[in-house]
């Protein structure tokens, strides 16, 4: 590899702020939105032109349950419940029974719903910006680098949330990571109207027989329909196999390829479907969907065991029940694990399941699980937080815990955990979890 020299330079600081939020996810602005409330001036950077993440950038439009696998106990609130109470004032969530998809959002609204919560909070946005490195000053934090179009600029602030999902601000400052070998394939979403013109074609088992005159792989996926625009779906059909997302070339490839599956679908469809079917490509995700890269090496690793027999830690910032779900990463097909202890396997679209258990069954079956604050907590820095799928989680209890509705509550902790720092001039690996759990109840989560 040859290099260049980049010239040292002045870079002026275009802002001064108490915390700075790296990454406008639904995560990020939850961590903004929460340290603001409890008084402080906050900043958030975003490299996308919208807030949301995969919600918005990528199109993934589900949220899972708020409740335990009863249905009796709510587990779920905080910021998820109040953005799902705001779009429901404009018809922009769907509910259902199915705890896997109690809500389908329209997620152009949720674009502008996270917006106004900046605004009314306070909160400087930044879109539009790439983080490009890090500043630090006697051990500590002192600024992170921006680029956009106003050029090469700095931000200035006395605490940070790492809300990137691939915990990008800390590994630039070298908080010990690791990634999982063989991380879980991703996938370009898209949006297709005309589905329901398909009628009684059966275009599963068309791929299945034609896929791979149109260079497509055996594969699984997934739809749901968007409210508010009859017949339009979001559609998550393929993977992108051997793609590492954290790596710049296979990103651009990667993309490039999903663009591809999802316009040999349609081509499948066009040809092998009825001839009045009138499906049309209505949207691209602008960023394909990650599920895991880069995890932080925290105080505490999350286990299996420890979510799916539903271990309670004093410590815990989160709920959830969403099923371990782990995407094959060498071919087609999904294993899902469920706390009742059983287990389903599905080998590819349109194969039956494989169902079976994961374990006996026990007296009573936990209905949900926990995430603590041990697993967030980086020790390398006393002023820098992490929240989002960086989470320090094994394999099959990351599977689990890194959809939205859990990785909301993360980002509200780690702004709930910024602003005490901030009051009680705490590094953060000092900050007692039994405030940080009090501060949290009483902005409305749902602290256990």
């Amino acid at each position: 590899m040859t290099f260049v020299q980049e010239p040292a330079k002045k870079i002026p600081v275009t802002h001064e702020t108490d915390i700075c939020v790296l990454g406008g996810s639904c995560t990020g602005v939850f961590a903004a939105v929460r340290a603001a409330r409890l008084g402080w001036r906050v900043a958030c950077v975003e490299q996308h032109g919208c807030f949301g993440g995969v919600a918005t950038v990528a199109c993934v439009n589900i949220w899972h349950s708020l409740r335990d696998t009863t249905g009796d106990q709510t587990i779920i609130g905080g910021l998820t419940q109040e953005v799902i109470d705001r779009l429901q004032k404009r018809g922009a969530v769907a509910t259902s029974p199915n705890p896997v998809s109690a809500y389908r959002l329209n997620t152009e609204e949720l674009k502008i719903e996270l917006d106004e919560l900046v605004r009314e909070n306070g909160i400087v946005p930044f879109l539009h910006t790439r983080y490009a490195a890090p500043i630090l000053k006697d051990g500590r934090l002192d600024a992170i680098i921006i680029e956009n179009s106003s050029g090469r600029q700095a931000i200035r602030a006395r605490q940070f949330i790492d809300a990137t999902g691939d915990a990008a601000l800390a590994l630039q400052v070298d908080v010990p990571s690791w990634t999982p070998e063989g991380p879980q394939p991703p996938t370009l979403c898209a949006k297709i109207h005309g589905w329901s013109q398909l009628g009684d074609f059966n275009w599963v088992q068309a791929i299945r027989e034609h896929g791979s005159e149109f260079g497509l792989r055996p594969d699984w996926g997934w739809g749901s329909p968007i409210p508010g625009v009859p017949d339009l779906q979001l559609r998550a059909d393929t993977h992108v196999f051997d793609c590492e997302t954290t790596d710049a070339r296979q990103l651009t490839e990667g993309e490039m390829e999903g663009r591809r599956q999802i316009r040999a679908i349609m081509d499948l469809i066009r040809q092998y479907g009825p001839a009045e079917a009138n499906i049309t490509l209505v949207d691209i995700a602008a960023r394909i969907g990650a599920r895991e890269s880069h995890r932080i090496k925290a105080r505490y690793r999350l286990t299996a065991d420890d979510l799916l027999y539903g271990r309670r830690f004093p410590d815990a910032i989160a709920n959830g029940t969403y099923r371990v779900d782990i995407h094959h990463a060498d071919g087609p097909g999904i294993t899902f694990q469920y706390l009742d202890g059983t287990e389903k396997v599905i080998p590819e679209r349109g194969v039956p399941a494989i169902e079976g258990r994961w374990r006996d069954p026990l007296p009573e079956d936990p209905c949900f699980y926990q995430i603590p604050w041990s697993c967030l907590l980086q020790e390398r820095l006393s002023n820098l937080l992490c929240c989002g799928r960086m989470l320090d989680a094994d394999r099959r209890a990351f599977s689990a815990a890194r959809v939205m509705v859990n990785m909301n509550q993360t980002g509200e902790a780690a702004g709930v955990a910024a602003a005490l720092a901030m009051q009680e001039k705490q590094a953060v690996q000092q900050l007692d979890p039994v405030i940080i759990r009090d501060l949290l109840a009483r902005g409305g989560s749902i602290i256990i």
